[in-house]
């Protein structure tokens, strides 16, 4: 696997032999899996540290849940649920923190509390102002693929190639923050698992990640606890039969072991100390010398 090598301000990281774990921290009262867990600040605060202590390499805060048929929330809301949080936990840790937004005010503010990378769902397209933020302040972002919005994104998403028409909407996307001052070596793509695809799609996404190397970035895959992985287990069950969270994870750490084995760089989770297991054993058997199978 190419080696990456993202270096900004006081942070570095390494992507090649090792997989990098994004924890998952929602500031949200209505996301799909942990909404309203952590909406206080210190609730938020609390499993902040907890997912750093687990092992994970960035903390990734979002104020807005983007589940299917999801509402926006305001500016105002946005910033009142993460920028605390962000400047409390930015204090305590010393892994870069990540604020997973679309709106270019609520990206500012945050980096201007602690935050040192940009995850936009948008691939910033949703706000005019979000690749100036991207390049005044020089941090990475990730870009991912996606479309229309969350609300709308689910009804009946459709392709005529996906993985081209994937990789094609990226070459748009960098090529037009490359022009508006994003540096390349900055850029993180994300394909969206779940965002605007079908079961079918996910998977095809998955089994051919090797795919989008092409594209010379280091790629983030985000397939934890989505419905994909609900549906699949579920469809082998009795319909009235709820699956449990800890099936729910351990179809997670399946999708994130076979993201991995085919060129993802890091994986976005809620469970980090299980991934952190999982891709132990998943980058041993990347690394392997095979001179001396």
């Amino acid at each position: 696997m190419k080696p990456y090598k993202l270096s900004w301000g006081a942070h570095s990281l390494s992507l090649g032999n090792r997989t990098c774990i994004m924890g998952i921290l929602n500031v949200t009262p209505d996301s799909f899996s942990d909404g309203g867990l952590f909406f206080s600040c210190d609730a938020a605060v609390a499993h902040g540290e907890k997912l750093a202590d687990a092992g994970a390499d960035i903390i990734d805060i979002g104020g807005e849940s983007t589940r299917p048929f999801s509402e926006s929330v305001s500016i105002e809301e946005e910033g009142r649920r993460v920028l605390p949080v962000i400047e409390k936990l930015a204090k305590r840790l010393s892994i870069p923190i990540s604020i997973d937004t679309t709106k270019a005010i609520i990206a500012k503010e945050a980096i201007e509390c602690g935050a040192s990378i940009i995850n936009d769902i948008s691939a910033m397209r949703s706000d005019p102002d979000m690749m100036g933020v991207a390049s005044k302040y020089g941090v990475p972002v990730v870009i991912m693929h996606m479309k229309g919005s969350p609300k709308t994104m689910q009804v009946s998403p459709q392709y005529d190639d996906l993985i081209k028409e994937i990789k094609g909407f990226f070459d748009k996307a960098i090529d037009r923050a490359e022009k508006n001052g994003v540096s390349r070596s900055k850029i993180i793509i994300d394909p969206g698992i779940g965002f605007s695809k079908t079961v079918e799609h996910n998977l095809l996404i998955i089994k051919h990640m090797d795919k989008f190397k092409t594209l010379d970035s280091p790629i983030l895959i985000g397939p934890s606890r989505k419905s994909f992985i609900r549906n699949i287990l579920e469809g082998s069950q009795n319909s009235d039969t709820r699956l449990e969270m800890s099936e729910l994870e351990t179809g997670t750490q399946a999708s994130i072991a076979a993201a991995v084995l085919n060129g993802a760089n890091i994986v976005r989770v809620h469970d980090v100390g299980k991934a952190r297991s999982t891709l132990k054993i998943i980058d041993s058997i990347r690394n392997v010398n095979h001179d001396k199978a």
